[in-house]
């Protein structure tokens, strides 16, 4: 092959490419000719194959013509590139611009649950008030949950309470009373505590029954703490939460507390009882270290779905667990 055949055949071969490369749309089809005409079994390596049929005078004349070639081609290649990478991120930018103009995408607003709702304002009352919030095991063992607040085994308290008992001799605690003794064993008086959670009872359900129901205790211990000390902050708490609402107590009876009391509030012209309340019996505070002869103190313990309904109007406990959005919504 002579050298003015291969001359030819270079030219021939760099007008090619610069017709494909201009052709090229996309970044992996400019790959592609990049392949075809500039790798190792490229067109352009294929044609300086001939030149060992050149003279040794001929050769780097042609070596030039080959590397000004390859040099051209390379630069057409990489503003190739860049024209068609500058391209792409200007249509995924167009893509992904967000007309400002348009209507937005309707997102329902969550709400908080009448029953979580009032938890919150509860606690916020008793921290107020310089109580400490404390929380305790849903899963109980007879002695935090009977025993040590003054359950005899044979007591027919025990009847009262109708415990779901599990396999392995625990139980599903009755009330959130699990958490004074819990706490008590762990601190020294004086102490104002706040406990809430879920509690269990094989209970009928009714418009103001439960079987799983939320509970919040409320205690105090300390020298010289009496029931007016407990009928005073029942009130307030009462006032703060539901403004001016008719209270009364009722003589009661609870195992932990003596003396006991029940709270009812005036609810759509009748009365509801809210809470369970008295002075912490001297058996509890012996249990948990405390000398009943220095210290004394008052409990209490609140059914949270009842003042839910006495706040909301609420008539009927079951509609709290029906998940009726219609409901809800109101909230």
């Amino acid at each position: 092959m002579s050298l003015s055949e291969i001359e030819s055949q270079l030219s021939a071969v760099q007008q090619r490419a610069t017709e494909d490369i201009s052709a090229a749309a996309r970044l992996d089809e400019l790959d592609k000719v990049r392949v075809k005409y500039l790798g190792k079994k490229g067109d352009l390596s294929q044609v300086l194959g001939g030149m060992g049929k050149l003279s040794a005078e001929e050769r780097p004349q042609v070596g030039k013509l080959a590397n000004e070639a390859k040099t051209a081609l390379q630069s057409q290649l990489e503003a190739r590139k860049a024209a068609l990478q500058s391209a792409a991120i200007s249509a995924q930018i167009a893509a992904e611009t967000v007309d400002v103009t348009m209507p937005g995408v309707y997102q329902p607003q969550g709400r908080i649950h009448p029953i979580n709702s009032i938890i919150d304002q509860i606690t916020d009352i008793f921290v107020g008030l310089g109580y400490t919030v404390a929380q305790s095991q849903e899963i109980e063992s007879d002695y935090y949950n009977f025993e040590a607040l003054n359950f005899l085994p044979d007591h027919p308290a025990r009847d009262m309470q109708d415990t779901l008992y599990l396999p392995n001799g625990q139980l599903m605690r009755t009330h959130t009373s699990n958490t004074q003794i819990r706490y008590m064993e762990s601190n020294e008086p004086p102490m104002r505590v706040l406990a809430s959670g879920r509690c269990y009872r094989r209970d009928t359900v009714d418009a103001t029954h439960a079987a799983v129901f939320h509970q919040i205790e409320f205690f105090a211990v300390d020298k010289s703490i009496t029931f007016t000390d407990l009928r005073g902050t029942v009130q307030l708490f009462l006032e703060a939460l539901f403004g001016d609402i008719e209270v009364r107590f009722r003589p009661s009876y609870f195992p932990f507390t003596e003396p006991s009391a029940e709270v009812d509030v005036r609810w759509q012209g009748q009365w509801l009882e809210v809470m369970g309340c008295g002075m912490i019996d001297p058996n509890v505070l012996k249990a948990v270290g405390a000398d009943p002869e220095i210290y004394s103190g008052f409990a209490a313990g609140l059914g949270v779905e009842r003042l839910a309904m006495v706040q909301s109007e609420i008539d009927d406990i079951r509609r709290l667990y029906s998940s009726d959005l219609r409901f809800l919504k109101q909230f």
